[in-house]
């Protein structure tokens, strides 16, 4: 009875270690299995390539923020260099710029001749009346800048005579000899005034002296006096 006891015993321990050498062996089996293994890292891959993604989105996001910015800072600058423009078209329009380009340059002076006897002295002399139809000459056959003796010509310039002087721009006192010169097509400028029977034949007749010139380069200077309105404001 004794040994079938100790043969009952044996035997179950024999089972209970077999039973941990046979689980022991499944975990090895299992660790060198690599279909298993990569079941076993598939989880951490995915967190890897998760995260990975959203680093690659993040750079993705500051590049598109940086050049969002250059945009920005491109389009301002683009809209400043264009504010820029219209500034000195309308600048260059209204006479308060400084113009070159090429035209006619004439120079008006009173007459050298002795006066005859009986004759008006004022008819050998230059009037306002002379310089305007030169000037409306000019702007008639398209002259898009005007000076007279670096006066600007502007839209409300005046030109007046006040004694022996011509005033101008309402403070400038000019006397001859009257240097206007103008930008625009030189031969049309130059042959409008030219004309014949036009204003210079006019004034040669009187002795006065007349030197009209092409100049392929002319500078005409900017308007430096005040313009106001007390009357007229934007239209709404």
């Amino acid at each position: 009875m004794p040994n079938k006891s100790a043969f009952i015993v044996l035997s179950l321990a024999c089972v209970i270690v077999g039973f941990f050498i046979a689980t022991q062996l499944k975990i090895v089996w299992d660790a060198d299995d690599p279909l298993r293994l990569r079941n076993l890292d598939r989880p951490r891959a995915l967190a890897a390539e998760i995260e990975a993604a959203k680093k690659h989105n993040e750079r993705l996001q500051r590049e598109v923020e940086r050049m969002r910015s250059e945009l920005d800072k491109a389009m301002a600058g683009q809209r400043l260099v264009n504010s820029k423009n219209k500034l000195d078209r309308i600048r260059a329009f209204a006479g308060l710029a400084e113009l070159e380009g090429p035209g006619v340059k004439v120079t008006l002076n009173d007459s050298q001749e002795t006066i005859k006897p009986g004759d008006d002295p004022n008819l050998y002399v230059l009037h306002d009346e002379d310089v305007i139809k030169v000037l409306n000459e000019l702007k008639a056959a398209g002259a898009e800048a005007i000076s007279m003796n670096e006066q600007r010509v502007i839209f409300n310039t005046e030109v007046r005579c006040i004694g022996p002087t011509v005033l101008m721009n309402k403070s400038a006192r000019l006397s001859p000899p009257f240097v206007i010169k103008a930008i625009g097509d030189n031969d049309t400028l130059f042959s409008a005034l030219k004309m014949k029977g036009g204003v210079i034949d006019s004034l040669k007749w009187w002795g006065i002296e007349v030197k009209v010139e092409k100049v392929e380069k002319v500078t005409v200077p900017p308007y430096e006096g005040g313009i106001s309105f007390n009357y007229a404001k934007p239209a709404q």
